[in-house]
């Protein structure tokens, strides 16, 4: 239903990019919208999504692919009984959450994709619902209380739209007109010229928004916080540290995937050598451990 997130490298950076993306998400969302997202692969396109619903709060609720092997009715008790298995009491802040984010398989049809975008309507329904009753511990009794509420969700966020079909998009468009809701479609660049040819969808886009890449200063920014987050004090006037942060910046050249990649190899290289400072040499080690071509 969604792609694996790695886990993060400390706390979530909001950048410039990150807030224009919430700002276009918010527009959709006011003015029911459908709204197109696209950028290159890497810039933070998925993990802005994620930050934005606050994904990372929903989604340890769901039992893996559940949506596949039980029916819409049996939604709850699956969610219930694994609140209790699990023991995860319920985080206070999905109170607020009004977005799902979705992401469809390779192959799809557009009865799956309608079946699995009401499974996370009807889930966010739920867990909201049993933050209200104060039940999350009780799931035969979050049930029995269990009121018909009105569907909380007013954005929907589909990730990888590439991957739809035409009759998937018209799956996509029929659910936002019936739905009086917000979208936010995400996918790759060419993505606006790709849905132009569909004037039925097309002519719903309220906004297009491009998500760039992280420019030197986010970068440098988001490597001072990695380097707290090691336990390492930032020496902005060393000038191994310059380096270090200059080449880590020209490799990756504000790719937040290969950032992250990167930065994983010079943490384990650091660990392995018990070092307490990252060094250009120790860069370019860890660079020559990742496909990510020359620089």
């Amino acid at each position: 239903m969604n792609k694996d997130i790695p886990a993060s490298q400390g706390a979530f950076l909001e950048t410039k990019e990150y807030r224009r993306f919430a700002e276009f998400c918010d527009a959709c969302r006011q003015q029911r919208y459908i709204g197109l997202c696209h950028g290159f692969p890497g810039v933070g396109k998925t993990l802005s999504a994620w930050q934005y619903a606050r994904w990372h709060l929903i989604q340890p609720y769901f039992p893996e692919r559940f949506y596949v092997e039980y029916r819409l009715t049996s939604i709850e008790r699956v969610i219930a009984e694994t609140i209790a298995t699990h023991r995860m009491p319920l985080p206070p802040e999905i109170r607020q959450c009004r977005s799902i984010l979705y992401t469809p398989p390779v192959t799809n049809t557009p009865k799956r994709v309608e079946q699995e975008i009401g499974v996370l309507r009807l889930a966010l329904s739920y867990l909201i619902d049993t933050l209200r009753s104060g039940l999350s511990q009780k799931p035969s009794e979050a049930l029995a209380s269990r009121r018909v509420l009105p569907d909380p969700t007013d954005l929907i966020i589909i990730d990888e739209t590439d991957r739809l079909k035409t009759a998937t998009l018209e799956q996509i468009r029929d659910i936002y007109d019936h739905g009086n809701i917000g979208m936010v479609l995400i996918g790759m660049p060419g993505l606006e010229k790709r849905l132009s040819r569909y004037p039925q969808l097309y002519s719903r886009v309220g906004f297009v928004h491009e998500f760039r890449a992280l420019n030197a200063e986010e970068s440098r920014l988001f490597l001072e916080q990695q380097w707290r987050h090691w336990g390492l004090t930032p020496h902005p006037e060393s000038a191994t540290e310059a380096e270090a942060i200059a080449a880590i910046i020209r490799i990756t050249n504000g790719n937040f995937r290969l950032l992250h990649r990167l930065l994983a190899q010079i943490e384990r290289i650091a660990n392995i050598n018990a070092l307490r400072m990252v060094t250009k040499e120790v860069v370019e080690i860890a660079r020559q451990q990742l496909v990510i071509g020359s620089s």
